[in-house]
């Protein structure tokens, strides 16, 4: 079983990772200069709170919004109003959100500035559904997108036409205000416009694309969604003159997440190889690739040499056709990584920068080479709870979730694995 002093650096890496995406030492040099007129700020996603916070003690007053976070992720703020809504399926309070935000842009000059704080999960954060289809069609849309197995590009194209905020079009309400976007990225290759769905981030995907990862992946649409997708108008265009003043910056990533891990390693007296941080995939056979990886270097030293950490980032999917257990999508990596390191000198953290993975109140899990040996102990069969999607079940009973509670950032997933 892994050692305490082994759990521990693999503990402090992680923390490391989040500390590297706090929204107030991300923001500092991003901050814009003060407008003539107003300054609004609105913002979407699981650090949307903690961002709003930041950027208040760095910019000071006058300053006013509204930002939008899930159940149990706000924080005090001063000027700036703090909303709660459901994630990852939006609900009422999400739809009322949305509308708030609207207000907050409408009416703005040219003199006004906009300040949009986005980080992950703001896309579920903000339904907002096109005449003729109602929270209901949103949802559904939600629900089949999050169990295709989609990569997050792809169900962000489908998710921009089924809108009135995503893709850009939130910036266009701001218009003539100047709109500068600070954004933490949570996606795979750190797109912009990818991130909660581009409120305020225009990109070149439309209609087209939409209906092609339709086909492509299978989903399965209510007749009001597909109806709607078979007649919507395009998104705006990235060089659509309302966006022509407007900047976006991606303040924090994975990337620099990852790069804060490694020193930590390595000043224990580590190596630690970064093996990509836009790692994508069904998390099940990203496990298994990362075991055989593993294997590899534990029993023939190649391509490294032991002891070694290797670190990978980015956002795994999990494909659930019929039902489902408890978990989400680091826990199932880690229970397919398991299952190819009995008997090794391996051991591994597996956990979402936020601090939640999937549905329940864990950020992920630890794993070891005895974790299915121990699961079978416990009268469980780790590969019906593999092949059930019920890796939270498997790690509950043998004692290993991670759960750090809410870190009000979100750089995408954070995966470590030590091998003596």
């Amino acid at each position: 079983m892994m050692s305490p002093e082994d759990k521990h650096l693999l503990i402090r890496m992680f923390q490391a990772a989040v500390a590297a995406a706090d929204p107030k030492l991300a923001l500092a040099p991003h901050i814009p200069p003060k407008p003539k007129g107003r300054t609004v700020v609105i913002g979407a996603g699981k650090g949307a709170a903690q961002m709003a916070a930041a950027f208040e003690d760095l910019w000071g007053e006058p300053v006013e919004g509204t930002v939008v976070t899930r159940y149990g992720y706000g924080c005090p703020t001063k000027h700036i109003k703090v909303l709660e809504a459901a994630h990852p399926v939006p609900d009422q309070a999400g739809l009322e959100a949305g509308q708030k935000l609207v207000d907050a842009v409408t009416g703005l000059t040219e003199n006004d500035l906009v300040v949009a704080l986005i980080c992950g999960g703001g896309s579920a954060l903000l339904p907002a559904p096109p005449e003729g289809l109602s929270l209901n069609d949103e949802q559904s849309l939600n629900k089949a997108l999050l169990t295709s197995g989609a990569p997050i590009s792809a169900m962000n194209a489908i998710r921009k036409q089924v809108s009135t905020l995503k893709g850009g079009r939130l910036a266009a309400a701001a218009f003539p205000a100047r709109v500068v976007s600070l954004i933490v990225s949570d996606v795979p290759g750190d797109d912009p416009a990818q991130v909660a769905s581009g409120p305020t981030v225009p990109d070149m995907a439309g209609l087209e694309d939409a209906r092609r990862f339709i086909d492509q992946y299978g989903i399965v649409l209510s007749d009001p969604v597909a109806r709607h997708i078979a007649m919507a108008n395009e998104p705006p265009a990235p060089d659509d003159p309302v966006f022509q003043r407007n900047s976006v910056t991606v303040v924090a990533s994975a990337s620099l997440s990852l790069e804060a891990a490694r020193q930590v390693a390595e000043d224990s007296g580590i190596r630690c190889h970064i093996l990509s941080d836009s790692i994508e995939g069904e998390a099940r056979d990203v496990g298994l690739v990362h075991a055989a990886i593993a294997r590899e270097i534990c029993d023939k030293g190649r391509p490294f040499d032991v002891p070694v950490i290797l670190l990978s980032g980015g956002e795994t999917t999990v494909t659930i056709r019929d039902g489902g257990g408890r978990g989400g999508r680091n826990s199932e990596f880690l229970l397919a990584l398991a299952s190819g390191i009995e008997g090794k000198n391996i051991y591994a953290l597996a956990a979402d920068t936020d601090g939640i993975d999937g549905s329940e109140s864990n950020a992920g899990a630890f794993a070891d080479s005895t974790s299915w040996a121990r699961l079978r102990d416990n009268g469980l069969d780790p590969g019906s709870l593999l092949s059930g999607h019920d890796a939270w079940s498997a790690f509950d009973s043998l004692q290993d979730l991670f759960e750090p509670g809410p870190t009000g950032t979100n750089v995408n997933d954070f995966r470590a694995i030590l091998i003596r």
